[in-house]
Protein backbone atom coordinates (compact mmCIF):
# COMPACT_ATOMS: atom_id res chain seq x y z
CA UNK A 1 0.00 0.00 0.00
CA UNK A 2 1.33 3.41 -1.05
CA UNK A 3 1.94 5.98 1.30
CA UNK A 4 -1.13 8.34 2.83
CA UNK A 5 -0.13 11.65 0.33
CA UNK A 6 -0.08 9.44 -2.27
CA UNK A 7 -3.29 7.18 -2.19
CA UNK A 8 -4.71 10.15 -1.27
CA UNK A 9 -3.86 11.77 -4.73
CA UNK A 10 -5.22 8.03 -6.47
CA UNK A 11 -8.93 8.96 -4.69
CA UNK A 12 -8.75 12.26 -5.58
CA UNK A 13 -8.59 12.00 -9.01
CA UNK A 14 -10.81 9.18 -9.12
CA UNK A 15 -13.57 11.36 -7.28
CA UNK A 16 -12.68 13.87 -9.80
CA UNK A 17 -14.52 11.56 -12.19
CA UNK A 18 -10.91 11.23 -14.38
CA UNK A 19 -11.41 7.30 -15.23
CA UNK A 20 -7.90 6.45 -14.23
CA UNK A 21 -5.16 6.35 -11.43
CA UNK A 22 -1.83 8.74 -11.63
CA UNK A 23 -0.30 5.80 -10.15
CA UNK A 24 2.75 5.73 -11.82
CA UNK A 25 2.93 9.60 -12.41
CA UNK A 26 3.07 10.01 -8.36
CA UNK A 27 4.56 6.86 -7.80
CA UNK A 28 6.24 6.65 -4.32
CA UNK A 29 9.47 5.29 -5.81
CA UNK A 30 9.90 8.03 -8.21
CA UNK A 31 9.49 10.60 -6.24
CA UNK A 32 11.91 8.89 -3.25
CA UNK A 33 13.94 8.54 -6.28
CA UNK A 34 14.09 12.23 -6.88
CA UNK A 35 14.72 12.92 -2.96
CA UNK A 36 18.12 10.79 -3.23
CA UNK A 37 18.70 13.06 -6.22
CA UNK A 38 18.65 16.40 -3.80
CA UNK A 39 20.27 14.44 -1.33
CA UNK A 40 23.26 13.82 -3.58
CA UNK A 41 23.29 16.90 -4.89
CA UNK A 42 23.88 18.65 -2.48
CA UNK A 43 25.59 16.12 -0.31
CA UNK A 44 28.22 16.21 -3.05
CA UNK A 45 28.46 20.14 -3.44
CA UNK A 46 29.26 20.92 0.83
CA UNK A 47 31.57 18.24 0.59
CA UNK A 48 33.63 21.40 -1.47
CA UNK A 49 32.19 24.70 -1.40
CA UNK A 50 33.32 25.26 2.39
CA UNK A 51 36.99 24.43 1.26
CA UNK A 52 37.23 26.36 -2.13
CA UNK A 53 38.43 29.57 -0.32
CA UNK A 54 41.10 28.37 1.29
CA UNK A 55 42.28 26.29 -2.25
CA UNK A 56 42.31 29.42 -4.03
CA UNK A 57 43.98 31.63 -1.73
CA UNK A 58 46.85 28.50 -1.58
CA UNK A 59 47.07 29.49 -5.41
CA UNK A 60 48.46 33.00 -5.03
CA UNK A 61 45.15 34.47 -5.38
CA UNK A 62 44.35 37.96 -3.68
CA UNK A 63 41.49 38.79 -1.50
CA UNK A 64 40.07 41.23 -4.53
CA UNK A 65 40.30 38.16 -7.08
CA UNK A 66 39.20 35.65 -4.80
CA UNK A 67 36.18 37.76 -4.13
CA UNK A 68 35.65 38.18 -7.70
CA UNK A 69 35.82 34.92 -9.06
CA UNK A 70 33.41 33.68 -6.32
CA UNK A 71 30.57 36.47 -6.91
CA UNK A 72 31.51 34.81 -10.90
CA UNK A 73 29.21 31.67 -9.91
CA UNK A 74 26.08 33.73 -8.20
CA UNK A 75 26.50 35.78 -11.49
CA UNK A 76 26.12 33.42 -13.60
CA UNK A 77 23.31 31.58 -11.29
CA UNK A 78 21.51 34.86 -11.54
CA UNK A 79 21.36 34.62 -15.60
CA UNK A 80 21.35 31.14 -16.09
CA UNK A 81 18.59 30.25 -13.67
CA UNK A 82 15.50 31.93 -15.77
CA UNK A 83 16.78 30.67 -19.27
CA UNK A 84 17.55 26.88 -17.98
CA UNK A 85 14.71 26.42 -15.84
CA UNK A 86 12.65 27.57 -19.21
CA UNK A 87 14.41 25.23 -21.75
CA UNK A 88 13.81 22.06 -18.96
CA UNK A 89 9.59 23.35 -20.01
CA UNK A 90 10.39 22.94 -23.85
CA UNK A 91 13.14 19.74 -23.91
CA UNK A 92 11.63 18.01 -21.33
CA UNK A 93 12.56 17.24 -17.53
CA UNK A 94 14.68 13.93 -18.17
CA UNK A 95 17.26 15.48 -21.04
CA UNK A 96 17.31 18.95 -19.21
CA UNK A 97 17.75 17.15 -15.61
CA UNK A 98 20.81 14.81 -17.13
CA UNK A 99 22.63 17.72 -18.92
CA UNK A 100 23.02 19.95 -16.18
CA UNK A 101 24.38 16.98 -13.61
CA UNK A 102 26.66 15.84 -16.39
CA UNK A 103 27.79 19.43 -17.09
CA UNK A 104 27.78 20.17 -13.15
CA UNK A 105 30.06 17.22 -12.91
CA UNK A 106 32.11 18.11 -15.33
CA UNK A 107 32.71 21.32 -13.67
CA UNK A 108 33.81 19.76 -10.64
CA UNK A 109 36.46 17.50 -12.59
CA UNK A 110 38.16 20.31 -13.79
CA UNK A 111 38.16 22.01 -10.05
CA UNK A 112 39.95 19.24 -9.22
CA UNK A 113 42.79 19.42 -11.79
CA UNK A 114 42.96 23.22 -10.52
CA UNK A 115 46.53 23.67 -10.32
CA UNK A 116 46.50 27.67 -11.44
CA UNK A 117 43.85 30.68 -10.43
CA UNK A 118 42.42 30.62 -14.42
CA UNK A 119 42.02 27.22 -14.21
CA UNK A 120 39.89 27.14 -10.92
CA UNK A 121 38.15 30.18 -12.28
CA UNK A 122 37.57 28.18 -15.94
CA UNK A 123 35.78 25.52 -13.42
CA UNK A 124 33.48 27.58 -12.05
CA UNK A 125 31.72 28.39 -15.56
CA UNK A 126 29.88 25.49 -16.02
CA UNK A 127 28.43 24.73 -12.60
CA UNK A 128 27.90 28.48 -12.83
CA UNK A 129 25.83 27.83 -15.73
CA UNK A 130 24.44 24.71 -15.11
CA UNK A 131 23.81 23.96 -11.59
CA UNK A 132 20.39 23.31 -11.81
CA UNK A 133 19.85 20.43 -10.46
CA UNK A 134 17.30 21.16 -7.80
CA UNK A 135 15.19 23.73 -9.39
CA UNK A 136 14.11 21.35 -12.45
CA UNK A 137 13.43 18.30 -9.94
CA UNK A 138 10.92 20.74 -7.78
CA UNK A 139 9.64 21.28 -11.30
CA UNK A 140 9.70 17.44 -11.82
CA UNK A 141 7.41 16.83 -8.57
CA UNK A 142 5.21 19.75 -9.69
CA UNK A 143 4.78 17.85 -12.32
CA UNK A 144 4.27 14.51 -10.76
CA UNK A 145 1.91 15.97 -7.76
CA UNK A 146 -0.92 17.33 -7.41
CA UNK A 147 -1.61 21.08 -6.38
CA UNK A 148 -3.11 19.46 -2.84
CA UNK A 149 0.18 17.49 -2.14
CA UNK A 150 2.79 19.62 -3.57
CA UNK A 151 3.91 21.76 -0.39
CA UNK A 152 4.23 17.74 1.39
CA UNK A 153 6.34 16.69 -1.22
CA UNK A 154 8.61 20.17 -1.78
CA UNK A 155 9.22 20.10 2.22
CA UNK A 156 10.54 16.45 2.11
CA UNK A 157 12.41 17.13 -0.67
CA UNK A 158 13.91 20.10 1.07
CA UNK A 159 14.83 17.78 3.96
CA UNK A 160 16.26 14.87 2.27
CA UNK A 161 18.33 17.23 0.35
CA UNK A 162 19.11 19.75 3.98
CA UNK A 163 20.11 16.35 5.26
CA UNK A 164 23.45 16.47 2.62
CA UNK A 165 24.36 19.64 3.04
CA UNK A 166 24.59 18.90 6.97
CA UNK A 167 26.99 16.10 5.95
CA UNK A 168 28.99 17.08 3.70
CA UNK A 169 30.86 19.39 5.03
CA UNK A 170 31.94 16.62 7.84
CA UNK A 171 33.13 14.66 4.86
CA UNK A 172 35.12 16.83 3.10
CA UNK A 173 36.61 18.57 6.05
CA UNK A 174 38.21 14.94 7.19
CA UNK A 175 38.78 14.27 3.40
CA UNK A 176 40.65 17.76 3.48
CA UNK A 177 43.17 16.24 6.55
CA UNK A 178 45.07 14.16 3.63
CA UNK A 179 47.57 15.60 1.11
CA UNK A 180 46.09 16.43 -1.61
CA UNK A 181 43.03 16.33 -0.08
CA UNK A 182 40.95 19.56 -2.02
CA UNK A 183 41.85 17.47 -5.16
CA UNK A 184 40.44 14.17 -3.84
CA UNK A 185 37.34 16.01 -2.73
CA UNK A 186 36.32 17.73 -6.02
CA UNK A 187 36.69 13.97 -7.88
CA UNK A 188 34.79 12.89 -5.14
CA UNK A 189 32.45 15.45 -5.71
CA UNK A 190 32.31 14.39 -9.27
CA UNK A 191 31.18 10.97 -9.04
CA UNK A 192 28.92 11.93 -6.80
CA UNK A 193 27.24 14.04 -9.66
CA UNK A 194 28.22 11.12 -12.31
CA UNK A 195 26.56 8.73 -9.53
CA UNK A 196 23.02 11.06 -9.36
CA UNK A 197 23.36 11.36 -13.33
CA UNK A 198 22.82 7.42 -13.48
CA UNK A 199 20.52 7.34 -11.54
CA UNK A 200 18.02 10.40 -13.39
CA UNK A 201 18.65 7.63 -16.29
CA UNK A 202 17.53 4.72 -14.62
CA UNK A 203 14.23 6.54 -13.42
CA UNK A 204 10.90 4.69 -15.01
CA UNK A 205 10.65 7.29 -17.63
CA UNK A 206 8.71 5.41 -20.01
CA UNK A 207 6.30 3.86 -17.52
CA UNK A 208 5.95 7.37 -15.99
CA UNK A 209 4.81 8.73 -19.49
CA UNK A 210 2.36 6.12 -20.70
CA UNK A 211 0.80 6.52 -17.50
CA UNK A 212 0.97 10.30 -17.62
CA UNK A 213 -0.86 10.09 -21.31
CA UNK A 214 -3.39 7.62 -20.73
CA UNK A 215 -4.39 9.79 -17.55
CA UNK A 216 -5.06 13.30 -19.64
CA UNK A 217 -6.75 11.80 -21.90
CA UNK A 218 -9.27 9.50 -19.76
CA UNK A 219 -9.57 12.93 -17.62
CA UNK A 220 -9.70 14.85 -20.64
CA UNK A 221 -12.34 12.95 -21.84
CA UNK A 222 -14.72 13.23 -19.48
CA UNK A 223 -14.13 16.84 -18.51
CA UNK A 224 -16.42 19.51 -18.98
CA UNK A 225 -14.57 21.97 -21.17
CA UNK A 226 -12.22 22.04 -23.93
CA UNK A 227 -9.88 24.82 -21.59
CA UNK A 228 -9.24 22.09 -19.03
CA UNK A 229 -8.81 19.61 -21.73
CA UNK A 230 -6.00 21.58 -22.99
CA UNK A 231 -4.62 22.76 -19.34
CA UNK A 232 -4.20 18.93 -18.84
CA UNK A 233 -1.88 18.54 -22.47
CA UNK A 234 0.25 21.11 -21.38
CA UNK A 235 0.48 19.73 -17.81
CA UNK A 236 1.20 16.43 -19.07
CA UNK A 237 3.90 17.37 -21.50
CA UNK A 238 5.80 19.34 -19.09
CA UNK A 239 6.13 15.37 -17.49
CA UNK A 240 7.74 14.05 -20.78
CA UNK A 241 10.41 13.98 -22.27
CA UNK A 242 10.20 15.39 -26.20
CA UNK A 243 10.36 12.95 -28.96
CA UNK A 244 13.43 12.55 -30.68
CA UNK A 245 12.20 14.74 -33.60
CA UNK A 246 10.94 17.40 -31.35
CA UNK A 247 14.01 17.42 -28.94
CA UNK A 248 16.65 17.71 -31.78
CA UNK A 249 14.56 20.95 -33.69
CA UNK A 250 16.73 23.96 -34.32
CA UNK A 251 18.62 25.89 -31.25
CA UNK A 252 16.57 28.97 -33.15
CA UNK A 253 13.56 27.82 -32.37
CA UNK A 254 13.97 26.91 -28.70
CA UNK A 255 15.70 30.30 -28.20
CA UNK A 256 12.70 31.73 -29.36
CA UNK A 257 10.17 29.52 -27.14
CA UNK A 258 12.60 30.39 -23.91
CA UNK A 259 12.16 34.35 -24.68
CA UNK A 260 8.77 33.87 -25.40
CA UNK A 261 7.74 32.08 -22.23
CA UNK A 262 9.88 34.52 -20.60
CA UNK A 263 8.15 37.38 -22.17
CA UNK A 264 4.57 35.26 -20.17
CA UNK A 265 6.47 35.69 -16.87
CA UNK A 266 7.39 39.26 -17.62
CA UNK A 267 4.06 40.40 -18.62
CA UNK A 268 2.02 38.56 -16.14
CA UNK A 269 0.42 39.39 -12.68
CA UNK A 270 3.43 37.74 -10.45
CA UNK A 271 5.10 40.61 -9.56
CA UNK A 272 3.97 40.42 -6.07
CA UNK A 273 4.74 37.08 -5.48
CA UNK A 274 8.29 37.62 -6.62
CA UNK A 275 8.78 40.91 -4.93
CA UNK A 276 7.49 39.11 -1.79
CA UNK A 277 10.47 36.06 -2.39
CA UNK A 278 13.37 38.63 -3.04
CA UNK A 279 12.18 40.81 0.31
CA UNK A 280 12.12 37.56 2.85
CA UNK A 281 15.13 36.32 1.14
CA UNK A 282 17.29 39.43 1.20
CA UNK A 283 16.04 39.55 5.18
CA UNK A 284 17.05 36.22 6.05
CA UNK A 285 20.66 36.65 4.18
CA UNK A 286 20.88 39.50 6.37
CA UNK A 287 20.21 37.71 9.49
CA UNK A 288 23.02 35.49 8.52
CA UNK A 289 25.94 38.13 7.01
CA UNK A 290 26.95 39.03 10.20
CA UNK A 291 25.91 35.96 12.57
CA UNK A 292 29.48 34.73 14.23
CA UNK A 293 30.79 38.30 14.21
CA UNK A 294 27.58 39.64 15.86
CA UNK A 295 27.50 36.63 18.56
CA UNK A 296 30.73 37.63 19.16
CA UNK A 297 30.95 41.07 19.91
CA UNK A 298 27.38 40.79 21.70
CA UNK A 299 27.81 37.92 23.89
CA UNK A 300 31.66 36.93 23.54
CA UNK A 301 31.08 33.76 22.24
CA UNK A 302 33.44 31.88 20.10
CA UNK A 303 33.23 31.01 16.86
CA UNK A 304 32.87 27.38 16.98
CA UNK A 305 29.78 27.83 19.37
CA UNK A 306 27.87 30.20 16.23
CA UNK A 307 28.76 27.28 13.96
CA UNK A 308 27.27 24.53 16.41
CA UNK A 309 24.08 26.97 16.37
CA UNK A 310 23.72 27.15 12.30
CA UNK A 311 24.17 23.47 12.61
CA UNK A 312 21.75 22.92 15.15
CA UNK A 313 19.32 25.52 13.16
CA UNK A 314 20.07 23.49 10.12
CA UNK A 315 19.11 19.86 11.81
CA UNK A 316 15.71 21.59 12.91
CA UNK A 317 15.24 22.80 9.10
CA UNK A 318 14.77 19.40 8.02
CA UNK A 319 12.39 18.39 10.45
CA UNK A 320 10.47 21.20 9.78
CA UNK A 321 10.40 19.83 5.83
CA UNK A 322 9.06 16.48 7.41
CA UNK A 323 6.16 18.55 9.78
CA UNK A 324 4.50 20.29 6.87
CA UNK A 325 2.62 17.96 5.86
CA UNK A 326 0.78 17.98 9.24
CA UNK A 327 0.76 21.87 9.12
CA UNK A 328 -0.81 22.19 5.56
CA UNK A 329 -3.59 19.82 6.34
CA UNK A 330 -4.01 22.05 10.06
CA UNK A 331 -4.10 25.22 7.41
CA UNK A 332 -6.25 23.22 5.04
CA UNK A 333 -3.86 23.92 2.75
CA UNK A 334 -4.28 27.78 2.43
CA UNK A 335 -0.37 28.12 1.30
CA UNK A 336 -0.94 31.69 1.35
CA UNK A 337 -2.36 31.67 4.73
CA UNK A 338 0.75 29.61 5.91
CA UNK A 339 2.96 32.00 4.10
CA UNK A 340 1.43 34.50 5.45
CA UNK A 341 1.82 33.57 9.23
CA UNK A 342 4.74 32.12 8.53
CA UNK A 343 6.68 35.00 7.20
CA UNK A 344 5.67 37.06 10.33
CA UNK A 345 6.85 34.38 13.18
CA UNK A 346 10.16 34.91 10.93
CA UNK A 347 9.70 38.93 11.38
CA UNK A 348 9.16 38.76 14.96
CA UNK A 349 12.26 36.14 15.88
CA UNK A 350 14.53 38.17 13.67
CA UNK A 351 13.57 41.57 15.79
CA UNK A 352 13.96 39.08 19.17
CA UNK A 353 17.09 38.34 17.94
CA UNK A 354 17.86 41.96 17.10
CA UNK A 355 17.13 42.93 20.72
CA UNK A 356 18.39 39.71 22.82
CA UNK A 357 19.37 40.52 25.83
CA UNK A 358 21.58 37.15 26.62
CA UNK A 359 22.55 33.92 24.87
CA UNK A 360 19.35 31.91 25.26
CA UNK A 361 17.36 34.41 23.39
CA UNK A 362 19.53 33.93 20.44
CA UNK A 363 18.99 30.33 20.81
CA UNK A 364 15.53 30.36 21.30
CA UNK A 365 14.67 32.59 18.46
CA UNK A 366 17.37 29.91 16.13
CA UNK A 367 15.02 27.28 16.99
CA UNK A 368 11.99 28.52 15.86
CA UNK A 369 13.53 30.64 13.06
CA UNK A 370 14.85 27.17 11.24
CA UNK A 371 11.16 26.21 11.41
CA UNK A 372 9.48 29.46 9.89
CA UNK A 373 11.94 29.75 7.60
CA UNK A 374 11.77 26.24 5.77
CA UNK A 375 7.98 26.53 5.96
CA UNK A 376 8.16 29.94 4.08
CA UNK A 377 10.42 28.60 2.03
CA UNK A 378 8.66 26.16 0.39
CA UNK A 379 5.18 28.13 0.64
CA UNK A 380 6.34 30.72 -1.91
CA UNK A 381 7.81 27.99 -4.25
CA UNK A 382 3.91 26.72 -3.92
CA UNK A 383 2.49 29.86 -4.41
CA UNK A 384 4.68 30.70 -7.52
CA UNK A 385 3.29 27.64 -9.26
CA UNK A 386 -0.08 27.69 -8.10
CA UNK A 387 -0.10 31.03 -9.39
CA UNK A 388 1.58 30.94 -12.87
CA UNK A 389 0.19 27.37 -13.16
CA UNK A 390 2.34 23.91 -13.64
CA UNK A 391 2.84 23.94 -17.78
CA UNK A 392 5.56 27.15 -17.10
CA UNK A 393 7.03 25.40 -13.94
CA UNK A 394 10.54 25.40 -14.97
CA UNK A 395 10.34 28.68 -16.15
CA UNK A 396 8.37 30.12 -12.38
CA UNK A 397 10.91 28.19 -10.67
CA UNK A 398 13.71 29.43 -12.71
CA UNK A 399 12.64 33.11 -12.52
CA UNK A 400 12.34 32.51 -8.67
CA UNK A 401 16.03 31.04 -8.05
CA UNK A 402 17.25 34.29 -10.14
CA UNK A 403 15.04 36.55 -7.92
CA UNK A 404 17.42 34.71 -4.96
CA UNK A 405 20.30 35.01 -6.66
CA UNK A 406 19.85 38.81 -6.86
CA UNK A 407 19.18 39.33 -3.02
CA UNK A 408 22.41 36.85 -2.78
CA UNK A 409 24.17 39.69 -4.15
CA UNK A 410 22.80 42.68 -2.60
CA UNK A 411 22.63 41.29 0.62
CA UNK A 412 25.83 41.76 1.53
CA UNK A 413 26.29 45.33 0.97
CA UNK A 414 23.46 46.29 2.27
CA UNK A 415 24.65 44.08 5.38
CA UNK A 416 28.45 45.99 5.21
CA UNK A 417 26.51 49.22 5.46
CA UNK A 418 24.35 48.36 8.33
CA UNK A 419 27.61 47.07 10.22
CA UNK A 420 28.45 50.90 10.02
CA UNK A 421 25.86 51.98 12.74
CA UNK A 422 25.86 48.63 15.26
CA UNK A 423 26.28 44.93 15.10
CA UNK A 424 22.26 44.43 15.30
CA UNK A 425 22.13 46.78 12.13
CA UNK A 426 21.62 43.90 9.95
CA UNK A 427 18.78 41.99 11.26
CA UNK A 428 17.65 45.42 11.81
CA UNK A 429 17.42 46.17 8.45
CA UNK A 430 15.71 42.79 8.09
CA UNK A 431 12.87 43.10 10.57
CA UNK A 432 12.32 46.19 7.81
CA UNK A 433 12.16 44.41 4.60
CA UNK A 434 10.11 41.41 6.08
CA UNK A 435 7.73 43.86 7.30
CA UNK A 436 7.53 45.49 3.82
CA UNK A 437 7.05 41.67 2.63
CA UNK A 438 4.20 41.51 5.00
CA UNK A 439 2.25 44.60 3.79
CA UNK A 440 2.52 43.47 0.56
CA UNK A 441 0.99 40.16 1.25
CA UNK A 442 -1.86 41.61 2.96
CA UNK A 443 -2.76 44.19 0.48
CA UNK A 444 -3.51 40.95 -1.80
CA UNK A 445 -4.54 38.90 0.39
CA UNK A 446 -7.94 39.41 -2.08
CA UNK A 447 -6.16 38.14 -4.85
CA UNK A 448 -5.21 34.97 -3.30
CA UNK A 449 -8.50 34.61 -1.20
CA UNK A 450 -9.42 31.59 -2.95
CA UNK A 451 -6.48 29.16 -3.31
CA UNK A 452 -5.62 28.17 -6.88
CA UNK A 453 -8.11 29.91 -8.28
CA UNK A 454 -5.85 32.69 -10.32
CA UNK A 455 -3.59 31.50 -12.91
CA UNK A 456 -1.11 33.51 -15.28
CA UNK A 457 -2.68 35.98 -17.43
CA UNK A 458 -1.36 35.36 -20.50
CA UNK A 459 -1.16 31.30 -20.69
Amino acid sequence: RRPGAYARMEEEDEDEGGGGRRSPAASARFVRCLYAVGFLDLFGVSMVVPLMNLHIKSLGASHTVAGIIGSLYGVMQLFSSTFVGCWSDIVGRRYSLLTCILLSALGYFLLGNSTTVLLFAISRVPVGIFKHTLSISKALLSDLVSERDRPLVMGRFNAASSVGFILGPVVGGYLAEFEGGFYQTSFICASIFLLNGGLVWMLPWSEENTSNRDYYQDKGANSLSAKSNHDLHLKSATSRPMTNSSFFQSSWIQVATVLKKIKGIACSNLWDVFLVRFLMSVAILLYYSNFTLALEERFEVKPLFAGYLMSYSSALGVLAGCLLGPITRLYQHNTYRLLLHSSTFTCVLILLYASALSIWMVILSSTFLAFSTTIGRTCIIDLELTVGGNEASGTLLGVGQSVTSVGRIIAPLLSGIAQEFSPCGPPSLAVGLALVAIVIMNANKQKYRSHGSVKLKNR
